[in-house]
């Protein structure tokens, strides 16, 4: 990893290098929901968590797994019903949609999200 990414396309593109370059078939469904959940993970750090100061990307087993964390000890809620209208909310269901697992920890900095994704 080359440090933490500054925004979500700078971790987009360390995942799609990484899944590129694995020398696994990954189809292309695996690849758009991996860089839709990185998407999802790294702009929740940024506008909920306080700012991301950490970020990993790995294969393990067969399976993405991506660690993101952020500032923040306050963990995602699942989503309130939908308002008519509103606007947001959408990104943590449709994280814990396509995610095979998902652990959160609170560490001594804030909390580290890792979730892992099948290839």
């Amino acid at each position: 990893m080359r440090g933490v990414p500054a925004r979500a396309a700078e971790a987009r593109n360390v995942v799609h290098d990484l899944l590129h370059g694995a020398g696994i078939p990954v189809d292309d469904l695996a690849l758009v929901d991996a860089l839709l959940v990185t998407t999802e993970l790294v702009t929740n750090a940024q506008r909920h968590g306080g700012g991301l100061i950490g970020f990993t990307a790995r294969i393990v087993d067969g399976y993405l797994e991506l660690a993101v964390e952020d500032r923040s000890e306050h963990c995602p809620l699942a989503a309130a019903p939908r308002v008519p209208g509103a606007t947001g909310g959408y990104g943590w269901p449709l994280v814990q949609r396509l995610a095979r697992t998902i652990d959160i920890a609170v560490t001594a900095t804030g909390k580290t999200i890792r979730v892992t994704l099948p290839l």
